[in-house]
């Protein structure tokens, strides 16, 4: 509903002139048909590729720096009788879930050892790692205690 501020005259208010619509020109039937239109534009349509950003991730030299940082444990070497592995046994006291008694759990852990460092009966440190071989997934960091 427009607004009317003379109700004898009907005059509305607000409303401003616009230009006239422009007339309407007879063309060709040919142009007309949809035939015609695919002419404005030749060849097949190539697309642009689409250009993802790619992640830079930086390589932490130390693993204090990482976002998520490895894992590490403190075990005794079980046995050292391969070349460059260790196999180390880490104790772990977790809370039974139901009973609430504190219960050991022991994990055979496979660590690699470059320099065939550590002895049967040592006490170690082992930090996690990314895959070394079927079951190595862990490497020496240090001997904390040598066996006596």
């Amino acid at each position: 509903m427009s607004d009317i501020t003379n109700n004898e005259e009907n005059v509305e208010v607000g409303v401003t002139a616009e230009a006239p619509a422009p007339a309407v020109v007879a063309t060709p039937a040919v142009a007309e048909t949809p035939a015609a239109a695919p002419a404005e534009r030749k060849g097949p349509v190539v697309k642009a590729p689409v250009v993802k950003e790619s992640k830079v991730v930086a390589v932490a030299e130390d693993d204090d720096s990482r976002t998520n940082p490895r894992k590490v444990r403190e075990g005794i070497v079980i046995s050292d009788k391969m070349d460059m592995t260790l196999v180390v046994a880490v104790n772990e006291r977790v809370r039974h879930p139901r009973y609430g008694k504190t219960v050991q759990r022991t994990k055979k852990l496979y660590v690699h050892d470059e320099k065939n460092d550590a002895k049967l009966g040592d006490r170690v440190r082992v930090q996690e790692t990314r895959p070394l071989s079927k079951l190595k997934r862990w490497r020496l960091t240090e001997v904390v205690e040598r066996a006596r």
